[in-house]
């Protein structure tokens, strides 16, 4: 991966960082130009966002142009690129990135290891922490400093159902919803068997934890982790009664109303479709609660957020005057525009107690929601794998020592992350919807010449997809680009991945 040298790149910064301490009330009023600012000037830049966010984008950098008090004009080439894709692009290249970004916060921890972040100054990290919700904040934050805007508040999850099933007086009681889905034959889907951030919901609810520690680096030093532990058992022994009813399913696809769900627990995102395949007949409301020896317990969730961050510039100048523009593109009114717009739920706190979002259906749910989620901050790459298989334990155990060998198998290998040797941190596998198994599986690969590692031979066939990754983390991977790699034919394989080209590729093995 290409990165700007960190010596030159500490001395820029700090230059930069410092010409950005003294922001205005909110980036958003506009006034006449200060043709006298050390800022002054116009600068060619690139911003990456989401396709439907770009001529918004485009609008409001206009705006800005118009309105600064310091003289910045951006000439900005504006590029479609989403922000799951956004933060592997940016580290597998720093210097070819968008000078804007923005990114889903999974991506944090590894940008900053990757050096993609420009720390904010003083001045304005204290602006962002009082303006938005200490949810966003924390995820923006590595150690003790800033290195990201808060952009978004809405990657939180809920519940949907089907009224013409589900009694509205049902909603609060997770067996009740069982036995509605059983006695009407409709499905119960949520995520539970292939997605550990929505099975950590019923850890949350009865009060476990899962905290990651990182340094400045963003490096992963410690984790605080409960799930092994009484609360622990008291939330499988929750889990266990929907994972193991016949109307169960581990999906979070809004899509599943049209094929016999009467509820499905998934976010956002989902709105327009369950709406279009419901009408009148959908309803929205926070998670359930369930019952176990007599107490109840409401399911949690995680919070997360999208964030837009600052690549670090070799000109002091124009560093300064990105942190300008990103303070003003994540400042309340244009979080409002794009909630209007958009329908993007804002961190800002004024925006998100506005009447418009309260009136949201989607994002009201979130914020009754809110109550008993968790934000996400950083978690370890492989957190991911090993929670997931929480599920399939949970669903095969027969009685509570069953239920208690599921959470003692996750613990080791909890404990397992931090007791890597460096060979093992540094190890390439293959892994996907290959061999038999559901991205649970990593095939090692051995170094056969200067950056060039190969898998064993593999019976793969068309369609299937996979993944090369370091560390059985996903911290570091590589498919087609940011996307999966899919074979195209069935037959017997190496798989083989450049380091020098960052490349995937078959060979056949006869």
């Amino acid at each position: 991966m290409k990165k700007f040298l960190a010596i030159a790149l500490a001395l820029v910064m700090a230059v930069g960082l410092a010409a950005c301490t003294k922001p205005s009330n909110n980036g958003n009023t506009p006034a006449p130009d200060n043709q006298g600012s050390d800022l002054a000037g116009t600068y060619d830049i690139t911003v990456w966002v989401a396709d439907k966010a770009v001529e918004l984008t485009k609008t409001q950098i206009d705006k800005f142009n118009t309105s600064n008090t310091d003289g910045i004009k951006f000439n900005a080439t504006i590029q479609p690129v989403s922000e799951a894709d956004a933060g592997t692009n940016m580290i597998t290249d720093v210097e070819a990135g968008g000078d804007l970004y923005c990114f889903a916060q999974d991506q944090f921890a590894r940008l900053v290891q990757a050096g993609a972040l420009a720390k904010l100054g003083v001045s304005a990290a204290e602006v962002v922490r009082n303006a938005n919700d200490a949810a966003v904040v924390a995820a923006a934050t590595a150690g003790s400093d800033l290195y990201a805007y808060p952009l978004t508040s809405d990657n939180g999850y809920f519940m949907y159902y089907d009224k013409s099933v589900i009694p509205e007086s049902d909603v609060d009681s997770l067996e009740k919803l069982i036995e509605d889905c059983e006695t009407n034959k409709k499905y119960f889907c949520m995520e539970l068997q292939s997605s550990a951030w929505y099975l950590a919901s019923f850890f949350f609810a009865t009060g476990c934890k899962s905290e990651w520690v990182t340094d400045n680096t963003g490096a992963y030093e410690s984790v605080n982790d409960t799930f092994d532990s009484p609360e622990g058992l008291i939330a499988v022994k929750g889990m266990k009664k929907l994972i193991s009813s016949d109307y169960h399913v581990s999906s979070s696809k809004g899509s599943e109303f049209d094929s016999g769900a009467a509820i499905v627990v998934t976010g956002t995102w989902d709105f327009e479709t369950v709406q279009g395949i419901l009408g009148d007949n959908m309803g929205v409301t926070d998670l359930p609660s369930f019952t176990v020896d007599g107490k109840e317990y409401h399911l949690g969730s995680y919070n997360g957020c999208k964030l837009m961050g600052v690549k670090p510039q070799t000109d002091a100048k124009k560093g300064a005057a990105l942190h300008k523009l990103a303070q003003y593109l994540t400042a309340e009114e244009c979080q409002m525009e794009r909630f209007k717009e958009l329908s993007w739920g804002p961190s800002n706190k004024n925006a998100q107690a506005s009447p418009e979002v309260q009136a949201n259906p989607g994002l009201a749910a979130l914020i009754a929601q809110a109550p008993y989620s968790v934000p996400q901050g950083q978690i370890h790459g492989s957190w991911w794998d090993i929670a997931k298989v929480i599920g399939d334990d949970v669903k095969a155990a027969t009685d509570d020592a069953g239920l208690q060998a599921a959470l003692d198998n996750y613990k080791a290998k909890i404990d397992g992350l931090f007791n890597m040797s460096e060979d093992e941190k540094n190890a390439w596998s293959v892994i996907g919807s290959i061999c038999g198994s559901n991205w649970d599986k990593d095939f090692d690969m051995t170094k056969t010449e200067e950056n060039i590692y190969q898998s064993e031979a593999l019976e793969l066939h068309a369609g299937e997809e996979l993944k090369c990754r370091q560390g059985h983390s996903w911290d570091v991977s590589y498919g087609n680009g940011a996307d999966n790699f899919v074979v195209e034919a069935d037959g017997t394989y190496i798989v083989q991945l450049d380091l020098s080209t960052e490349t995937v590729s078959l060979i056949p093995a006869n």
